[in-house]
């Protein structure tokens, strides 16, 4: 674990101080507001106007409440252009307060994460589970070229939560004992375990036998997980070799990788960039080349938003695809796992099919994962975004990599990139947000530990962080109060809402069909400086549109900005055909080159001198 830096505890310290004197401020005048109003109130002349002013205003107010509130009941259904503008507006005014801090606490983030060497380390999982069972390498040999990388870079990246090395190696020697002595051949080996001998890492929320699944949440003793989650039996089952588990924001809810217990995960490519949230630690972990393979989550984007800030593919499922028994935060809700998801993260395209055929439980909608795909068939469509004026428009490198890719299509196969047009697309972050908040039960720290249904008291919580008293995480902390506040809007204006989200739902299935992609922005810009997701946070809304949607979508890097920094795009299918964003994906590969070694011109510079 990193240790604070200087700055990080001058940061914390300063917050406090000023939450402190804002508090003090406030008591000061809310009891000096007191000692006026009493003086006033005991004043008969001013009883006697102050009753008059107060039926003016109340009749006022009354009459415009109820104006406006006829005037959104009857014809606005969603936020106007103008509200969601402004809500952008107000939100970017965070910017004031955070872009200087995150300056100033980025300073000294300088170091640059060595670039990888071992041969091993350049061959994606397919290769290497082959190359063990035709016994043309060791599992010992690749388990320790991960693992002596997974020490060389985790200084630089802080991704790790707990290694399991020795376990892992006795594991390797035990797959390389089974394969020299046993007369199988590599055919029925690789039916029985397609992972054989292969590493991989897992993100601290999913529970693996032994090791932490605490979910970044402080506790006053260790809660190892007493067994492991479904998609790390099968996975494990195939033969593949948990090494580590990775850093994840407590409960998974932020889309920056922090937490009190590990700390903050760094960008492979630049320190002070942010690895995503909230599969930062896998993420960075595989593009930095120490995993060649790992899970993830995502309810709003974190299969994609980490591998497209770090340069490698990742892949949200058609929901149901794959089980989510095992991870930490659950939900009593059973329509939970139509928006949540646990997915794949890899470093090259072909293992995410992999992975997928390996870990889909068999109650799972049926996905054609082996089905051969012909690219000069298929439509293309893409999208800017949603139309909307909430979220950010996409900057240049991001549409430099859509134009890059929409390029290759006409080239290529002379086909047509065209524009999808839905209807009432623009409205699609307000429905996100509001369906994803509608789902109930989720853990979290309101959770009531002996009644699973219901919630302590959120203001204690709430002052304990105002004062710098908690364990907790702002965001964590800021879910019980927004939870609050979206159950407490009427269910009339959700029905309404509702009708038009099935709407575009159709419109979208009927568009894309069985034979179609879309291309779309994963997020308006590459990685920014740490904790600017405070004020950015609206432009996750390219991500959660298809948490809302319940589409498969997979994250695929198209190479490098001028600045070194990893950019891409989703690719998005229809329910239930995985199979056809994953072979566009891994066409670009081909055509891009795919991942990019980080600080890749260090390693060239040492090797020309």
């Amino acid at each position: 674990m990193i240790k604070k830096t200087f700055f990080g505890v001058w940061f914390r310290a300063i917050l406090v101080i000023i939450c402190r004197v804002i508090l003090i401020i406030l008591s000061s005048s809310v009891y000096h507001t007191f000692i006026v109003v009493e003086i006033l109130l005991n004043s008969i002349v001013f009883q006697q106007k102050l009753a008059k002013i107060l039926n003016q205003i109340n009749y006022v107010l009354i009459s415009a409440v109820t104006i406006v509130f006829q005037i959104f009941s009857k014809k606005t259904i969603m936020m106007n252009p103008l509200m969601q503008w402004l809500l952008r507006f107000l939100v970017s005014l965070l910017a004031i307060i955070v872009y200087p801090l995150t300056y100033l606490l980025n300073l000294r983030r300088n170091r640059k994460c060595p670039p990888p060497r071992n041969p091993i380390l350049f061959k994606s999982a397919t290769t290497l589970a082959m190359m063990i069972r035709n016994k043309q390498i060791t599992s010992e040999d690749v388990v320790r070229a991960y693992i002596e990388r997974c020490k060389e870079v985790n200084p630089y990246l802080n991704a790790i939560v707990e290694p399991r090395y020795e376990i892992a190696i006795r594991e390797a020697k035990s797959i390389d004992k089974m394969i020299s002595s046993n007369d199988r051949s590599t055919e029925m080996l690789e039916k029985e375990f397609p992972l054989l001998g292969v590493p991989m890492t897992v993100k601290e929320s999913i529970a693996v036998e032994g090791m932490s699944n605490d979910s970044g949440t402080v506790h006053p003793y260790r809660k190892p997980a007493t067994k492991d989650a479904e998609i790390v039996r099968l996975a494990r089952a195939a033969g593949a070799i948990p090494i580590a588990v990775t850093n994840a924001p407590q409960l998974c809810m932020n889309w920056e990788t922090y937490n009190n217990v590990t700390g903050l995960t760094m960008n492979p490519y630049d320190q002070k960039r942010t690895a995503g949230g909230s599969s930062g630690g896998e993420s960075v972990l595989i593009a930095a080349a120490a995993s060649v393979i790992g899970v993830g989550s995502d309810i709003a984007g974190s299969l994609r938003l980490p591998p497209m800030f770090n340069g490698i593919f990742g892949h949200k499922p058609t929901p149901r695809l794959l089980s989510t028994e095992g991870h930490v935060p659950d939900c009593l809700d059973p329509d939970f796992d139509e928006y949540f998801t646990l997915g794949p993260i890899t470093r090259y395209a072909e293992d995410l099919t992999l992975l997928l055929k390996v870990l889909r439980q068999p109650t799972g909608p049926e996905v054609p994962l082996e089905k051969p795909v012909d690219l000069t068939r298929l439509k293309y469509y893409y999208m800017d975004g949603d139309g909307g004026y909430v979220l950010n428009k996409i900057g240049p490198d991001v549409r430099k990599a859509i134009d890059k890719a929409k390029a290759y299509i006409n080239s290529t196969y002379n086909l047509e990139v065209q524009k999808l047009q839905i209807e009432n697309i623009q409205h699609m972050w307000e429905i996100s947000v509001r369906v994803l908040f509608k789902i109930k039960h989720v853990r979290n720290i309101y959770t009531d530990p002996k009644e699973r249904e219901q919630l302590i008291s959120m203001w204690p919580v709430v002052l304990k962080k105002l004062l710098g008293m908690s364990d907790h995480n702002l965001t964590c902390v800021a879910y019980g109060p927004a939870q609050k506040f979206f159950d407490s809007l009427p269910d009339r204006y959700y029905k309404k809402l509702l009708s038009i989200f099935e709407q575009i739902k159709r419109d979208i299935a009927n568009a894309l069909s069985d034979n179609a992609v879309l291309f779309f922005p994963t997020y308006p810009n590459p990685a920014h400086l740490h904790y600017r997701i405070f004020y950015k946070f609206l432009d996750c809304g390219y991500l959660t549109i298809f948490n809302a949607l319940g589409l498969p979508s997979t994250n695929c890097p198209l190479g490098l900005t001028d600045n070194g920094l990893p950019v891409g795009m989703q690719i998005v299918s229809n329910r239930c055909n995985d199979h056809l964003t994953i072979a566009v994906a891994k066409e670009f590969e081909k055509a891009f080159g795919g991942w990019v070694p980080p600080n890749k011109e260090v390693f060239e510079s040492v090797k020309t001198a």
